[in-house]
């Protein structure tokens, strides 16, 4: 669920390949999770999904990812990273790489532009507990990872 979606590409390569099934797959999953976002349902395996717009990093072309999201204070979102355990998803180095073009959109509304800022140290933690309370899942994951998720808080600009 949460890699970039790549239109009409085998995930920025030439030709098919073992992969280009699955991005393909990926990337028609996106897009039916996009459109319902859109239309005002936002919600998947019991977690609130958002549109995240980011521009990727090497292409520069638009991208929409759906990201599951967490409340942080009244207006910014928390989201974690999680790439499927392994590595950061391709949206996280989108948003690193290119923070002033991100926007998000939350279900039945359209773009809003955000900030980034990803949590390190006592904040990250804080913000992790808040999620790990809200969905035991990704911190059962977390536990299975070498790596330490990062975790973004968008706050509208």
């Amino acid at each position: 669920m949460a890699q970039d979606q790549r239109a009409g590409s085998a995930g920025g390569r030439k030709g098919g390949g073992p992969g280009a099934f699955s991005r393909w797959m990926q990337h028609r999953a996106n897009a039916r999770m996009n459109r319902k976002i859109r239309r005002g349902r936002g919600t998947f395996m019991g977690m609130d999904v958002l549109i995240l717009n980011t521009v990727g990093h090497r292409s520069g072309e638009q991208r929409e990812t759906p990201v599951a999201w967490f409340a942080d204070g009244e207006d910014a979102r928390l989201v974690v990273a999680s790439g499927g355990g392994s590595r950061n998803p391709d949206w996280f180095a989108n948003l690193m790489a290119c923070p002033d073009r991100v926007s998000m959109e939350l279900p039945g509304g359209g773009p809003v532009p955000v900030e980034p800022q990803r949590l390190d140290g006592a904040d990250r933690e804080r913000a992790w507990q808040r999620i790990a309370k809200a969905q035991p899942r990704i911190a059962k994951y977390q536990s299975k990872s070498a790596r330490e998720y990062p975790v973004v808080r968008l706050t509208p600009r």
